[in-house]
């Protein structure tokens, strides 16, 4: 129950809904608006956190969501709705709400909230992850005047004394189901904000007058536009108690990391010894392609993080591929793969490499018959899922159990982090370059790296123009989506083990971190898709010094996981 009064029947559902408009015309993500002085604006990015629910009844008294309720809207990520049930009888004239979070909820650790919670960062990707606290709303988008060359803008408001509470009156009854139907006008939100003025980007620090400002606009960029009253058809994500384990085998004990974001791991494939043995040794066998020859550690090397130090890794019949091996660790946390994400889930991952004729090119029943035929492999996947069968999907559920387990958590950084190790002073200024925005109008140097890959993952599992110069041939995530908004968009790989697995980018088109870094501070090209944490630096790039440039570098070899790497060498059991 989320909202109800102690004297009172309660039952009735209540559906908040968010749309984003700019004056009387709604906007969706990609939707340009007149900024006035700031030029033609284009949406990328509303989100924003919820929390301090309250109803007011008609006789002037409150009622009151539960002290832990939060909720997280995203425009264009299907989390426009946000639902609340046990909605007590009566009449209510008045809603209320916070932007944002209370103190004590915007300091919680958020690896304690469970998958699917509004506050996990993989559902809200509002945390500033080592810095602490939350982002209680993102604003980002483009400008056709750009600013010191930079024609992104990106504001995030945060930290205390910036979440404002909002209060709207409105009518309807409890005992029935409403929907409130609230709109965001946001040219409203950049009200007094001028880009050439006061810079194209807050993160809220100390000082920075910007957030004021949007705290102050928020307040009257809100309204109820209708009220509507029936059933309700939402979406929720459910998670299911975990299925029980074949018979005969054990549950695998794998041990997930405190500082991590929970997980939650397919409950239709529950992890046993004897499942991720034989996913380890499908992984190492060379029968899955179809002259033999090559297996899936061919190209995910443990040494290199599972991955290939090759630019294109070469297939079964002497094939290139035209992109790079992505490196698999950490693929729980995924929802979505490949470095146009094509595959929804690993289980259809594990096949797709079979069935390309740039890789194995076998097909998965093939792979099955061959194994099906060895009487080791019979026993294996009779030992695995508790009956006799080697079928194409129990080849895919092994491997899958296998690669779960591949979760890289001990680099330097992270004993550093547990007091167990210390970075020297330039690894320390490297970090501090890593998470600090780059905004010379108030001071505030660094190398803006966070916004993509921060939080403990250093990824934060999307799709990105990270301002590439793009081969016509290869339009990235467009590929897979058919949206002219993807093209050149290509998913963050994740930082842990980087510096054992050059070359770099999708396409591995730079050979050390080096020339990475430099391609951030100076190589960034220019588009309608480029990402706007990036669009929002100068045209001239973000000046970096030589020295800045190798304490930056110096900080990414600290995500080095050695043991991850080099200990229990990952081959198959006999």
């Amino acid at each position: 129950m989320c909202l109800a009064a102690a004297s009172a029947v309660s039952g009735g559902e209540l559906n908040l809904e968010f749309r984003a408009r700019a004056g009387d015309r709604e906007l969706a993500v990609g939707d340009s608006w007149d900024g006035g002085e700031n030029g033609e604006l284009s949406l990328s990015r509303l989100d924003f956190l919820l929390s301090g629910l309250a109803l007011q009844r008609d006789d002037g008294t409150w009622v009151e969501a539960a002290a832990d309720w939060a909720e997280f809207v995203g425009i264009g990520k299907d989390r426009r709705n946000v639902r609340c049930d046990g909605v007590a009888a009566g009449i209510y004239q008045r809603v209320r709400f916070r932007i944002g979070l209370d103190p004590r909820t915007d300091l919680l650790d958020p690896a304690t909230f469970a998958p699917g919670h509004p506050l996990h960062p993989d559902v809200n990707g509002l945390h500033w992850s080592w810095q602490g606290g939350f982002i209680y709303m993102a604003l980002e988008g483009r400008t056709s005047r750009p600013v010191k060359g930079g024609d992104g803008f990106s504001f995030h408001l945060a930290r205390a004394g910036n979440a404002p509470t909002v209060e709207l009156p409105v009518s309807f009854r409890g005992d029935a189901p409403a929907t409130l139907r609230i709109d965001i006008d946001v040219p409203t939100l950049l009200r007094d904000i001028d880009f050439a003025r006061d810079g194209n980007s807050t993160h809220s620090r100390d000082g920075d007058p910007i957030p004021r400002r949007m705290a102050r606009n928020l307040t009257c960029a809100l309204c109820v536009a209708s009220v509507a009253s029936g059933p309700l058809v939402t979406l929720s994500e459910v998670f299911p108690e975990p299925a029980a384990i074949p018979p005969g085998t054990r549950p695998f004990d794998l041990r997930l990391p405190r500082r991590f974001p929970a997980v939650g791991l397919p409950a239709d494939n529950p992890l046993t010894v004897e499942g991720v043995e034989l996913g380890r040794r499908l992984f190492h066998e060379t029968r899955i392609s179809v002259n033999d020859s090559v297996s899936c550690a061919t190209c995910h090397q443990q040494e290199t993080g599972f991955a290939d130090v090759r630019r294109f890794s070469i297939g079964a019949e002497g094939h290139a591929g035209r992109r790079r091996s992505m490196p698999l660790a950490n693929l729980a946390w995924q929802k979505d793969f490949f470095w146009d994400g094509r595959a929804a889930s690993l289980r259809e991952q594990v096949l797709m490499p079979i069935a390309d004729p740039h890789e194995m090119n076998e097909t998965p029943g093939n792979v099955a018959a061959k194994l099906g035929g060895d009487p080791v492999y019979q026993k294996a996947f009779t030992r695995a899922f508790g009956s006799p069968g080697v079928t194409v999907e129990r080849l895919s559920l092994a491997l899958e159990q296998f690669l779960l387990t591949k979760v890289s958590h001990q680099a330097r950084f992270d004993l550093a982090l547990e007091g167990a190790a210390e970075l020297t002073e330039t690894e320390k200024r490297g970090l501090q370059l890593f998470v600090t925005e780059h905004a010379p109008e108030r001071g505030l140097r660094g190398a803006d790296c966070f916004h993509c890959h921060g939080g403990m993952l250093f990824t934060d599992n999307r799709f990105h123009d990270n301002g590439l110069a793009l081969d016509p041939a290869d339009p990235g995530r467009m590929e897979v989506t058919g949206d002219e908004a993807d093209r050149g968009k290509f998913k963050t790989p994740s930082l842990r083990n980087v510096a054992l697995r050059p070359p770099f980018m999708h396409d591995g088109r730079f050979a050390t971190l080096e020339e990475v870094v430099e391609h951030y501070n100076s190589g960034v090209l220019r588009r309608p898709n480029l990402d706007p944490n990036l669009a929002k630096h100068p045209a001239g790039g973000l000046g970096l010094s030589d020295l800045e440039k190798k304490e930056l570098v110096a900080f990414l070899r600290t995500l080095t996981d050695e043991s991850f790497t080099s200990s229990q060498p990952d081959s198959p059991q006999p």
